[in-house]
């Protein structure tokens, strides 16, 4: 199999760079560990498949960040988001964009396994032998080649190898992410796994509240209840029995964990993102024009109705105090409710549940051109293998697709 290209994972990045390379003129065997193709990406957005986000190259290169940008120009401007979309329509799949820019299929039954149908059916069409249920266990050479590959107790050779084997979130769907561990033993440079776009358990966690949203607000991370600003991010939260998830704690679940690392990390939301002090001056203002209105009420016009006694009862607040008879420190009560909503320290955060894992190879060590591992002739890294990690929005599946092609254009 020495005139073989062998690419290694099966989900969006493999697949593209199987097709790419097979639609080159290459004899490709795709190697991929699960039952069947894309499991992964069959999840993606609740079974609906993000595929992409809407804009030109500009713009989704800004969403990451620049050192990542920086790396990904080449290969999200050889094969962007309009690429991806025209080959899918190609086969049967139309799209459409969301008002938030994010792209998906259009909504019906099994959406994201149409997308991975797609794919697949073009690897196939273009020539690409499929093994699935094929696990490689191991990787053999050393610089400047990479020998081959061990299957257990059998060995590949290839001319080329692609390695496309994903992150290290969500194991159950085959991406364990052992292979950072290899190739650091081949030399490579690898910065660890850590977790990124993950929901964050809380040291207090209110399971009550589960599948209670609390929107148009701020989540902030400080150094303690009373420290410096570390992160924020403006978004919804959801609240689960373990703690938050929702877009804001998937897109601050990396700064979180690594703030709670170095030993000191606490979270809030701010429903209202004004000053406490402009709050309050407006809460004033309402206690005159409306002096009867309960404490409750005005908590309730910024926050769910089911968490809004249970906070009070915290707070020592009567729920229908009327406004006029609110004592100072109550009304500093309110407004720190509605202003920085405590949440509390956070508990580790689960590498496993990210949508992506962060780390991976390091982008200096790799062409962004073409992908190959410097110092090696016949290795090519992409997808979540490399070290980068987008937003949440359909960017990570998109550099996934981006850096496949790269890898299997040669």
């Amino acid at each position: 199999m020495a005139d073989v290209v062998v690419v290694v994972g099966g989900g969006a990045a493999g697949l593209v760079a199987a097709w790419r390379a097979a639609s080159l003129g290459r004899r490709v065997l795709l190697l991929e560990a699960n039952g069947r193709l894309g499991v992964k990406l069959r999840i993606s957005g609740g079974g609906k498949c993000n595929i992409t986000h809407d804009g030109p190259p500009k713009a989704l290169l800004a969403a990451f960040a620049r050192d990542q940008a920086r790396f990904l120009r080449p290969s999200v401007h050889a094969f962007g988001n309009a690429a991806v979309m025209d080959l899918l329509r190609r086969e049967g799949v139309e799209t459409y964009v969301r008002e938030n820019g994010r792209i998906f299929p259009l909504d019906r039954p099994g959406s994201a396994a149409a997308v991975v149908e797609a794919f697949e059916t073009l690897a196939r069409r273009a020539g690409v032998t499929v093994r699935t249920s094929t696990r490689v266990t191991g990787l053999l050479g050393r610089a400047p080649r990479l020998e081959g590959l061990w299957l257990g107790e059998e060995r590949i050779e290839a001319e080329t190898f692609i390695l496309a084997t994903g992150g290290a979130s969500y194991p159950e769907t085959g991406t364990r992410g052992e292979v950072l561990g290899w190739l650091k033993g081949l030399g490579a440079p690898v910065k660890p796994w850590f977790p990124a776009l993950a929901p964050i358990p809380l040291q207090r966690p209110r399971p009550a509240w589960e599948g209670v949203a609390v929107r148009g607000g701020e989540l902030r991370l400080t150094a303690g209840s009373q420290g410096a600003r570390l992160g924020a991010f403006a978004g919804d939260v959801l609240f689960t029995k373990a703690g938050i998830s929702g877009p804001a704690a998937l897109e601050l679940s990396q700064a979180v964990e690594r703030a709670r690392r170095e030993g000191a990390a606490w979270l809030s939301y701010a429903v209202l993102r004004e000053p406490p002090e402009a709050v309050d001056a407006a809460l004033l203002t309402e206690t005159r024009a409306n002096p009867r209105l309960q404490a409750a009420t005005w908590l309730g016009r910024h926050l769910p109705e089911r968490v809004v006694e249970p906070l009070l009862a915290e707070e020592d607040v009567s729920p229908s105090l009327a406004l006029k008879e609110l004592p100072r420190a109550a009304r500093k009560a309110l407004v720190g409710l509605a202003t920085a909503l405590p949440l509390g320290e956070p508990q580790p955060v689960p590498l496993a549940r990210g949508e992506v894992a962060a780390g991976g190879v390091d982008l200096a060590a790799v062409d962004p051109r073409t992908m190959a591992l410097r110092g090696w002739e016949n290795l090519r890294i992409c997808g979540e293998l490399l070290d980068v990690d987008g937003p949440v929005g359909g960017y990570n599946l998109q550099a996934a697709f981006s850096t496949g092609y790269a890898a299997g254009s040669f």
